[in-house]
């Protein structure tokens, strides 16, 4: 699912608990959020999430899959295991009869980092989120991911990836300022 799939089916989502009535609640997390928030990729598989009224949200999540031709699982809350505490809310939309919400970038590095699937693009994401947070360091991210996920220790595969990202974050970075130093050397620009 693209962007503007999310949205519609969001919005979809919406139509169906405003004709039942129903006010209803969606925290998504994962690719939804690496495309509709930071605009990270293109596209995600399916809407991870955590959704109330449950009972309601599922019925009309059915309907949906059987009106447009989606996996009955296009919106589910399988992520349940990844999450630890009340994630730090970002209200994203909303809707008549639906609320979505968005964990902050910092909480999304530390779940893309215990997560840590090799058969996601769960690297890719890590990435991302330490150059938008600006993290050089594992200290930093083993801090975040503790202050979050606490009483787990880290596993020593997200320890390898993360510590592989940030070498790899750090030499771009290292290579952008070199090329920004010499742009500026011996160069006048002038404005428009």
């Amino acid at each position: 699912m693209n962007r503007e799939e999310i949205e519609k089916y969001l919005l979809l989502l919406n139509e169906k608990l405003k004709a039942r009535n129903i006010t209803g609640e969606i925290g998504i997390v994962g690719g939804a959020v690496m495309c509709l928030l930071f605009k990270a990729r293109v596209s995600t598989k399916d809407i991870d999430g955590i959704f109330s009224p449950t009972k309601e949200i599922r019925e009309a999540i059915k309907e949906i899959s059987e009106d447009n031709g989606l996996p009955e699982d296009w919106l589910n809350d399988g992520v349940k295991g990844f999450i630890q505490r009340d994630p730090p809310k970002e209200l994203f939309r909303e809707y008549s009869n639906l609320k979505v919400w968005v964990p902050t970038a910092e909480y999304m590095l530390a779940m893309k980092c215990v997560s840590a699937r090799s058969e996601s693009q769960d690297k890719e994401d890590i990435e991302f989120l330490l150059r938008h947070l600006g993290i050089t360091d594992k200290e930093t991210v083993f801090g975040i991911i503790s202050k979050y996920y606490y009483g787990n220790t880290i596993q020593a595969k997200s320890q390898f990836i993360v510590e592989e990202l940030l070498d790899k974050v750090k030499k771009i970075s290292s290579s952008v300022d070199a090329v920004k130093e010499s742009s500026s050397k011996g160069m006048k620009i002038t404005p428009y």
